[in-house]
């Protein structure tokens, strides 16, 4: 390294253009990437969704279900195959292998599913698509009280106009229902007129339609040929000749029949704040910017091309660029507030304008780090400028060192060039190995799959490519700006603010120096001598947390609660219910909810007189939207809504809070508790669940029951409700099972057959008449629009009017339905979810993790129920939702954590040239693991999942101290120094520069664990595992390490006699 570093330092010219390179392509990355929230996730899923329109769930398992799972049996790659049979179709989700190949698996999966030829002639083709992630920029909410038509109409005009803008490609019209022709034939005329539905239908498909004729190729050219029929609207429709006589005379279908151009049936609604409205969904799709779509979207709302009618409002229910912005700017706050304190802290220790260059390194190697972002597909998000803020007191460590090194030359009177060359040549290995080492413990942050690996891997590639920039900074740029500095002759150089701040740092950099060569010195000495009373006490103080650990004392926990914006509050009614009950029920939530919002407003007032909350304030919940027949989006992956007409049995009320400090910190949690009181217990609800959380791994609580009998999965879900009952803190318990509407089961006569008829042509005739048939599918503007020939809808509102339909025989005869098909009561499901060829009941609940932890409920639900299920009923639990994912995550941390140590070792061992000496080392490593506990009970955080990604990532950053003091133990034990001697003096030289590194990481990180902000919450954890574990590992580095260091002398071998030992502990003056 000597060759480079010698070049640099004697050619500024290079030294500084290599900074504006970093710093040009830096400003020149950051200008062209675009901000998001939270980075893209690939989900690694395929969907593959097959609609079979009337048919009941167990229909659309025999028939549709089994079918794609047994196509599907034995296809590559694939890790997880789940789905779920429902009213009116299947959807089977694909979860494929890490690693593998998205759209290979996609491209089989699909010519395997297109491969079935044994659907029911009546489902439509199958949908197979990927999972991807798509941000939602807005939502808004068209409100008025005028009828869903128009309120359609409106809202895709205004589609039509955000499609317009730049950056907008994907706009979503939610909660109305499709559009529908329905084209409605009472028994009576169709007995009057001699005519079936079949006819009328087939009539219809005739009659209507647009079709190419081919071409006349004249002399002047080509004439296209087109026969123009297609009627596109229900008064177009009424217009068609349905059959025509002898006599000249038609039957038009108007005169047969009521022709509603409307609406789908079924029970889909939205209101904000007891308004009728049409929800808006904006996406951004790929690299579309989240902060320039809403600026758009924004000045076009603005403008006069936004025109609506009288009455009708347009109001913008979230903002994520808001919150985008909001979040990266609170965290970006920390991040300048951090750098100042490092700063504050160089300049104390160091010389100003050598602690000015030291700290120019941060910059720099942030601006490095930004010119490697679009390569690998980085944006600018919360996470992104989180790792920025955690890197901030590393990136800096070398250049410290480096600095520190070179100030030490100049005053042993070496010029400012020999000094900086020579003090970084000596440091350079270590601090590159070192910087190494950091790189290698952020390798299971880096390897980390599934949805957390997602959010983690954009926060360890920032640490990577940050050190790498600051390892390059500090070995070619920071040595020539230190050589090159101006020392005398600047601007108020005997000025008296200048001499005063020289006396005052120049006093605090000297105590720190007599301390070092004094107290420091001494007390090492004096630990020398008791060695091994000190590693004892080491040991001990490892055994005693282990134990502390094991036997429970230090609970650990996946994933804190976290504060979020939005309360949700949903109520299930069984299935089949009339949709006035579901209204009441829903109504229930709405009094509570408008109630809760008036006392927070109180409550809002009180707080701005208190100087607690912003004064421009105006509501605690900004609105509240409730959606009846689906629930209200959110996020994840982009699963369209399905577009169907809605259920009768759900409903949800959302609460849109104000933003956490706006509303005077406000919890979520509490709003969500307080309504939940309110509301109490709704008669008849299946489940009544109340959301707050903003961000989760799953259900609190999710277990999964396979098997095969019904029966059996009926009961173990019965006894696990039961038994999660008695836990205190676990609540909102609910299954998937649901005992779906009544049916009627339908069986052919004998009499029937004789006549001729199958089961096929009564089952046809009856699902004409109560569902429809499907006489055409029309494209009107954007609309997929359904024309269905049916019964009216009070013919098709009772059993009897089934009993009194008439059945056509082959023949052309009409006879009764009740002479030659009888039919019997029964219920099937709402929904059959199976998974890998089982049937499946999924069991689940919330819990108050102040009150129980989770893990510790999961422990002994298994340990109580699993092994006796497994015997008796042959039901398998698994655990689902947060669980299952700690386990996913856990395990790719364990299996990739001994890879890590595995490198860190090899590259200690290199530049150490000794296979035992990287083992004293990394002695520390458990040491920061127990500072980074004893941080999270000072602070008063739980120990998570991110803390144990701090504790890995911290292995990396603690051994980099000890290197570098081997190091110079080596190096002085090479000059001929005596091993007592050669180790107090290596600690005294490296005694600042250990100190001055951990309070830099440690300060830099001050700012983001005091911050209580939602927008920092799962960073917090790690920084604090990275604060506490450096300092206390620097502890352990200033005085165990050479202690150990002594010890292998000891046991390897020494030629110092008794007296010569003796002697050495005896404290000198240097």
């Amino acid at each position: 390294m000597r060759t480079p570093i010698t070049w640099f330092v004697k050619n500024p010219v290079a030294t500084n253009l290599m900074m504006m390179i970093f710093l040009a392509g830096g400003f020149l990355s950051y200008s062209s990437l675009n901000q998001e929230e939270f980075p893209d996730v690939d989900f690694g899923m395929i969907q593959v969704s097959v609609a079979y329109l009337g048919a009941t769930p167990e229909e659309s398992e025999a028939a549709v279900c089994l079918r794609i799972e047994e196509a599907l049996e034995g296809a590559e790659d694939i890790e997880r195959l789940s789905s779920t049979a429902r009213e009116g179709g299947c959807d089977a989700t694909i979860q494929i292998m890490t690693g593998a190949d998205l759209n290979r698996v996609l491209n089989d999966v699909k010519a395997k599913v297109d491969a079935i030829s044994t659907f029911p002639v009546e489902t439509e083709k199958p949908i197979v698509r990927a999972f991807t992630s798509s941000g939602n920029v807005m939502t808004m909410a068209l409100a008025s009280d005028t009828d869903d038509r128009n309120l359609k109409l409106i809202a895709e005009e205004i589609r039509n106009d955000l499609l317009d803008l730049e950056g907008i490609s994907t706009v979503n019209i939610e909660y109305i229902r499709p559009f529908e022709i329905s084209i409605e034939v009472s028994e009576f005329t169709l007995r009057q007129y001699g005519l079936t539905l079949d006819q009328i239908s087939r009539a219809i498909d005739r009659a209507s339609l647009d079709l190419p004729g081919g071409t006349i190729k004249t002399d002047s050219g080509e004439i296209l040929l087109r026969t123009k029929g297609q009627a596109y609207r229900g008064d177009e429709y009424e217009n068609i000749v349905v059959q025509s006589y002898p006599d000249g005379t038609q039957l038009r279908l108007g005169e047969i029949a009521t022709v509603v151009d409307g609406f789908e049936e079924g029970y889909l609604d939205a209101r904000l704040d007891g308004t009728n409205a049409a929800i808006i969904d904006i996406l951004r799709i790929g690299d579309e910017d989240i902060i320039a779509s809403a600026r758009e979207i924004r000045n076009w709302m603005q403008s006069s091309e936004l025109r609506l009618p009288e009455g009708m409002t347009l109001t913008v229910i979230t903002d994520s660029a808001i919150s985008t912005q909001e979040r990266i700017g609170t965290v970006a706050k920390n991040a300048y507030t951090g750098l100042m304190l490092v700063l504050i802290i160089l300049a104390l220790f160091l010389r100003f304008k050598l602690a000015i260059w030291v700290a120019a390194g941060i910059p720099i190697a942030i601006a490095g780090a930004l010119i490697l972002f679009p390569s690998v597909g980085l944006t600018i998000s919360s996470l992104t400028v989180m790792g920025f803020i955690l890197v901030l007191g590393i990136i800096v460590d070398d250049a410290i060192v480096v600095g520190e090194r070179i100030h030490a030359y100049e005053t042993k009177g070496l010029s400012k060039e020999e000094a900086a060359i020579e003090g970084t040549v000596e440091v350079s290995v270590p601090v590159i190995f070192g910087v190494l080492t950091t790189v290698a413990a952020f390798l299971p942050i880096l390897l980390l799959d599934g949805p957390m690996g997602a959010f983690f891997n954009a926060i360890g590639a920032v640490v990577v490519f940050c050190l790498i920039a600051s390892l390059v900074e500090s070995q070619l740029i920071l040595p020539g700006h230190i050589a090159h500095r101006k020392t005398e002759g600047y601007l108020f150089e005997n000025s008296y603010l200048v001499s005063r701040w020289q006396r005052f740092q120049g006093g605090i950099a000297n105590r720190l120096e007599y301390f070092s060569d004094h107290g420091y010195r001494r007390a090492l000495r004096k630990v020398l001598k008791y060695r091994y009373a000190a590693w004892a006490t080491a040991t001990g103080v490892v055994i005693i947390t282990l134990a502390t650990m094991l036997s429970g004392r230090v609970v650990f926990q996946f994933m804190p609660a976290v504060e979020g914006d939005v309360v949700y509050g949903t109520v299930q009614m069984p299935p089949g219910v009339p949709g006035y009950v579901t209204e009441d029920a829903i109504g229930l939530l709405e009094d509570a909810a408008l109630e809760l919002s008036a006392e927070l407003d109180e409550e809002l007032l009180l707080l701005q007189a208190a100087g607690d909350a912003s004064e421009s304030t105006e509501r605690a919940v900004a609105s509240i939207l409730t959606i009846i027949g689906g629930r209200a989006p959110r996020g994840g992956p982009n699963v369209p809504f399905r577009g169907g007409a809605g259920s009768s049995e759900i409903a949800e009320v959302v609460l849109y809070l104000t933003p956490f400090f706006d509303r005077g910190q406000l919890s979520s949690a509490l709003i969500r508790d307080r309504w939940r009181e309110k509301v109490g217990r709704i008669p008849d609800a299946l489940e009544l669940t109340f959301i707050s959380d903003a961000f989760t791994a799953g259900d609190a609580i999710n277990f999964r029951l396979e098997g095969r009998n019904e029966d059996n999965l009926k009961t173990a879900a019965s006894q696990l409700r039961e038994e999660l009952a008695r836990y205190p803190g676990v609540f909102d318990i609910s299954d998937s099972f649901r005992a779906g509407k009544q049916e009627v089961q339908i069986q052919i006569r004998e009499r029937g057959k004789t006549l001729g008829l199958t089961l096929i042509d009564i089952a046809t005739q009856v699902r004409q008449a109560f569902y429809g048939a499907e006489s055409q599918r029309i494209q009107r503007g954007s609309d997929d629009i359904r024309v269905m020939v049916r019964y009216p809808e009070d013919e098709r509102q009772s059993l009897g009017n089934l009993e009194d339909m008439l059945i056509r025989t082959p023949g052309g005869a009409e006879v009764p339905f009740l002479s030659i098909a009888s039919f019997t009561l029964g219920s099937s499901y709402s929904s059959i979810n199976r998974q890998d060829g089982r049937r499946v009941i999924t069991v689940r609940a919330d819990i108050d993790r102040t009150v129980t932890k989770p893990d510790v409920v999961r422990a002994e639900i298994i340990a109580k129920y699993a092994g006796d299920w497994a015997r008796q009923l042959d039901v398998e639990i698994v655990v689902g939702g947060e669980g299952e994912e700690q386990m996913r995550s856990m395990d790719d941390l364990l299996n990739t954590f001994p890879l890590a140590m595995l490198v860190i070792f090899a590259l200690l061992a290199i530049p150490l040239k000794s296979y035992l000496q990287p083992l004293i080392i990394m002695s520390v490593i458990p040491f920061g693991a127990i500072g980074a506990i004893a941080g999270h009970f000072i602070m008063g955080a739980d120990l998570v999942f991110f803390s144990m990604l701090g504790i890995i990532a911290l292995s990396g950053v603690v051994v980099n101290a000890s290197l570098i003091l081997v190091v110079s133990i080596n190096r002085l034990r090479d000059e001929g120094l005596g091993m007592v001697e050669a180790v107090s003096e290596a600690g005294m030289l490296r005694f600042r520069p250990i100190v001055l590194t951990s309070v830099t990481t440690f300060i830099g990180l001050v700012p983001l664990m005091m911050t209580a902000n939602p927008a920092t919450f799962f960073i917090v954890p790690m920084a604090i595992s990275l604060a506490f574990g450096v300092l206390f590992a620097t502890i352990i580095t200033l005085f165990l390490v050479p202690s150990l260091y002594v010890i292998l002398h000891d046991i390897t071998g020494h030629t110092d006699t008794k007296e010569e030992r003796a002697l050495a502990y005896l404290h000198q003056a240097p």
